[in-house]
Order: C-alpha cells, then structure tokens, then sequence
C-alpha cells in the first residue's frame, strides 16, 4: 500500500488517540535503523519509546521469538511455564527482588504494583492505609483501576475503596514528601529518572531520604522503572545509581524488545502478601512474551549493552554539552546512560523534531522546549555523530 492509503485506512477506521501522526511507515529495520515503505532510511534515535533496546531485528531476540512461536505461543497460567519460571528467575539473580509477577504492559505493572501494597495492608489488618503519594510530573500509564469496573465482588472487596486515592509531591523536595505522608498512607511511588516529562532526575540524596522516611514509617517504596531500567540509564536497573534499594519495582518496555511483556518485581516481605486469587493475567508471562525477554536479558547482560550505554550515554552527552556551548537555543542538557533530555530556550521542540525527522532521525519532544532521546542500546559513536551534526544544523537555523 501507499503512505497516503494507509493513513486513509487509519483516518477512517482507528480511533483518533494519537491525532496526525507523522507521515510515515516503517516496512523493516536493522540495527538502528528503520526504512520505510518507500524506502527511505532513518536512524531511530527513540527506540520505539524506550523499547527497542536491542535495536531492530536483533538476530538472538528474532531466532528465540521464531523457535518459542513454532512451538507454543500461549497456554493458560492456570499451567506451569518454563520460559516463565527461568525468566523469574533471572529477574531475582539480577536485581533486589525476590518474586516476579508478569503482566503485559508498564501500565498493568504498576496496576499490580498499587493492588500489592494496599492488599499488604487491608491483610495485616490496617484498610485505612491505602494512599499512595507519587511525583509531579510523573507518569505511571494509562489505566483506570480497572478492578473497579468488574462486576463481582470477591474480586472488588480486598481493594477497597476502588478508586485509588494519591496525592502529589514535587520530585527531589524531601520535606514536602514528609509532609504529606499520613494515617492512610501506604507507599511512596516514584520513577527513578522521569520520562514522559522531559528527563527529570531525582538525586541520590533525595532518594536516600525517602528510603528512610519509608523505613521510619513502615511504608513501601516503590520504583517506576517501566522507561529508565533494564540498561537504559548505563546500569541494569536504576536504582542502582541511588544506593537504595525499593521494595517494589516495575518493569516493561524494553523487557521484550518491543514484544509485550512487564514485570511486578518485590521484596518477599510485600510479595507474600498476593496469594492465590488476588492478582492474575490471562496473557501475562505467557511462552512467547516470556522467550523474548530472556533473549533480550541475555543479550542486555552477555553482550555488553549495559556497559554500552553508559559508555556511549557519556559520549552522547559530552557531545551535546559542547554543542550547547555553540548554541544558545540550548538551554539545559540532562540525563543518564541513553536517556537523555535537551532543553532549548525557545518553544520549538515540535518544530526541531519535525525537522530531524525530515534529516532521518527519529527523536521525541516533551512540551514545547524538550527533546528527547531514547536510543537502541547498540548505537554507537558513530550513529551520535550523525545525530548531533543533524541537530547542529537544524539549531543554526534559530540563532540570530
């Protein structure tokens, strides 16, 4: 088909969730680069939002999808899993939790995430505690709390009242946190490194500090890690840059490499609290979702991508600290590993990623005045080169 046809198609019969869309289509890619139906050549320096982390097509993710597929893709939780019980597995060896749950989604994570600490509560007998506090600017997903909307009331009753109830804090001020934590409240939720909205970065004293808030008021922490983990910000995880440890984290996005799949991750003395019939997924952890991951672990852990990120994160940001001394369209430059966010002095961020597009790089924009960039893991010295002259040239354009 034709761009135009396609997006013909979309128009006429996709809800309109994402309203005009950029004008392209991708048909393949390789390694850091997508081409699209016409077969114009792009370097994807946003990783399909922080998923593909293994870039495109990756021949170990690609040969494990293959062989799990030609096998078994789904069959019920209701069954033990293989893929499922070694992906947990690796999951525990690698991180500071003892029990996995996986779902489908960052968002159905988090959904487990809130349901685990009230549950913890309403079990030891405390159903006042159900309040979470969370971050300004924070995103956690899309959902609803789904449970509200079931109709059985088995299913209803341990999480009651239905609507979650949280209250908002700004990220990196303790003693607003400490303010506002109260009789009701249950857990602290904080992304380690904000996405969405623009690369916010909470300092390791900030954490250490609610860490120990969380301790002295026998409340859990829990770590959004959905967009900064699995390597992204040059550590496995990033918690480990804070020198604390959460008592909950979440996991998905780059988890498969762009195949569903998000991961509950906890410490035992919260994960004990889900016994059977509390939580469940009908896809969830199913065999293929699950191979993936391992895949896409191995390759994160074997293969030196973790490494790779901070490495070329570092060089990445060198390079763009320098270019924001040559322009001062460029405000500020901030981030960790290959999660990076440029700042610009002038509301152009739409324009400036349009532009790059039109150069073949694929970047994101937060708000008016933010770029950001989410690469695949792989990409090297050479592929930041590229990216940085393209916004080198497109800024020339805005100085006066």
């Amino acid at each position: 088909m034709k761009l135009d046809e396609i997006i013909n198609l979309d128009k006429k019969y996709f809800m309109n969730t994402f309203g005009n869309r950029t004008p392209v289509c991708f048909s393949y890619g390789k390694g850091v680069n997508l081409w699209d139906i016409d077969g114009n050549k792009y370097y994807d320096f946003l990783a399909g939002i922080a998923v593909s982390a293994l870039g495109h097509s990756h021949p170990k993710l690609v040969d494990a999808i293959k062989q799990q597929a030609e096998k078994l893709i789904h069959c019920s939780n209701l069954y033990y899993i293989e893929s499922q019980a070694k992906l947990a597995e690796k999951l525990v060896n690698n991180s500071c939790a003892d029990r996995v749950f996986f779902a489908n989604s960052g968002a159905e994570a988090n959904e487990g995430a809130i349901k685990l600490a009230r549950i913890y509560f309403k079990k030891k007998g405390m159903p006042e505690k159900f309040e979470i506090i969370t971050l300004e600017k924070s995103f956690h997903g899309r959902t609803l709390a789904t449970i509200a909307a079931t109709g059985q009331d088995k299913y209803q009753k341990p999480y009651s009242p239905l609507t979650p109830s949280f209250l908002k804090v700004p990220i990196n001020d303790l003693d607003a946190l400490e303010k506002a934590i109260n009789g009701s409240t249950c857990a602290v939720m904080i992304e380690p490194i904000q996405g969405e909205s623009g690369v916010n970065l909470t300092s390791v004293e900030y954490m250490k500090g609610v860490r120990k808030l969380c301790d002295e008021k026998g409340i859990f922490l829990i770590f959004d890690e959905v967009q900064c983990g699995l390597g992204r910000t040059g550590k496995l995880f990033a918690y480990q840059h804070l020198g604390v440890e959460p008592d909950i984290f979440t996991l998905a996005k780059a988890l498969g490499g762009g195949f569903p799949i998000g991961a509950l991750c906890a410490k035992e003395h919260v994960a004990s609290a889900f016994e059977p019939g509390d939580h469940g997924s009908t896809f969830g952890g199913n065999p293929l979702a699950c191979a993936a991951a391992l895949a896409v672990l191995d390759v994160l852990i074997d293969d030196g991508l973790v490494e790779n990120s901070e490495k070329m994160g570092s060089y990445f940001m060198n390079k763009l600290s320098d270019l924001a001394k040559k322009h001062s369209t460029i405000q500020d430059v901030r981030g960790k590993g290959l999660m990076i966010g440029v700042q610009l002095s002038i509301d152009a961020a739409v324009e400036v990623k349009n532009k790059c597009f039109e150069k073949g790089y694929l970047v994101g924009s937060v708000g008016k005045n933010i770029i950001r960039m989410l690469p695949p893991l792989i990409v090297t010295e050479q592929d930041i080169d590229g990216m940085v002259e393209t916004l080198d040239s497109i800024l020339q354009e805005y100085e006066l």
